[in-house]
Parts: C-alpha cells; structure tokens; sequence
C-alpha cells in the first residue's frame, strides 16, 4: 500500500468520566492504543490538557487531546472504527454533551468536505440551542464548529498547526489565534 492510499485523519480523543485528571488521562491513553489497533498508522499524539467541560456544566474537566493518523479506511470507515472503540470502552450515548468516558471525534480527512459544501455550511451555521439537541444522521466533515472550540484548537495545534480548513482557509494556528482569549482561558497541559 502506497501513501496514495491511506487518507490522513485529524483526531480529537476527550475523557471527563472521573473528577480526577488521571483516570481521565489513562482512559484517553488506552483509547490511543486502541486507535493503533484499528487500523490507523502512524498515529502522532500531541499532549494531554486539560479542558473546562463544554457546555459548562456538563461534568467534570475533561482531559483532550488531538492526534493525526494516516489508514486506507475510508472516512466513514474511520468514524465507524472510532465509534466501536467508543463502545467497547463503555461509552453509551444517552446525553447529547454529557459525561463520557470516552469522546473520539474525527475532525477532518485532509481537505475533503463531507457528504458537501451545503450540508457543511447547514450544520455550521446551526444556532446552539440546536446544537444542543440536534445530531447529524450523516457524516460530517471538517467537524462543522472545530474552529469554535479551544479545546479542539489547542491540543491540534500541537499535531496539526499548518493544516488548511478547506472551508474557511486558514490553518489551525490562525483559527487558535483570532479565538476570544477567554475561550483558551483555563485550557492547560498536563
């Protein structure tokens, strides 16, 4: 298999199933090796920090993380892979944004956008309040609000600094910085 054939994935690897940063930090580490074993090589992880849960309230400090791999899966493939890890380390979604023990998300597969550019732009522009309750039936990609989110922008700066959002053109390092200073606030490493 030649490069040609492997897509590159930007992943976002999240725990707040326990008040302790470390047990959160352990669960996001097996799901690392748990993501090697399924077919994603040349995993590169960035650090762990430690995040205030989104929407606040949600339960305790998450412990995130980004990484970048490279698989011959397809896109949904790749979800599909992540979502069985998801499970098989006991994660049950019943509360849209609500504690988990374990929150894979596939943030982009290079510059592709997914399943199209209206489909994209609806679920970008979605009020929060709909966000809150409303779940996409499909894939969607690049994640519709990663450029929202300091807790997705600074751990993929670390992995991910010169990626291009093929939607709105700039990298990561650009979204991070024309970010509010309060939305990285209480981000720290650990």
């Amino acid at each position: 298999m030649t490069n040609d054939d492997r897509n590159r994935f930007l992943l976002a690897l999240g725990s707040n199933a326990f008040a302790d940063l470390s047990t959160n930090a352990a669960l996001v580490m097996d799901a690392v090796e748990k993501i090697k074993g399924a077919g994603f090589k040349k995993l590169r992880l960035g650090r762990l920090f430690s995040t205030p849960a989104f929407p606040a309230g949600a339960g305790p400090d998450f412990v995130n993380a980004c990484a970048v791999a490279e698989s011959a899966l397809t896109p949904a493939q790749a979800l599909a892979a992540l979502h069985a890890i998801e499970a098989e380390m006991g994660r049950v979604r019943t509360v849209r944004w609500g504690q988990r023990i374990i929150d894979l998300d596939l943030l982009a597969a290079g510059d592709r956008i997914l399943p199209d550019a209206a489909t994209f732009a609806h679920w970008q522009g979605l009020p929060l309040a709909d966000q809150m309750r409303l779940a996409p039936g499909e894939l969607i990609l690049p994640h519709p609000r990663l450029h929202e989110r300091g807790f997705v922008l600074m751990p993929l700066a670390d992995v991910a600094p010169d990626w291009v959002h093929p939607v709105l053109g700039q990298s990561v390092r650009q979204m991070l910085d024309a970010l509010d200073p309060a939305e990285t606030a209480e981000i720290r490493p650990i």
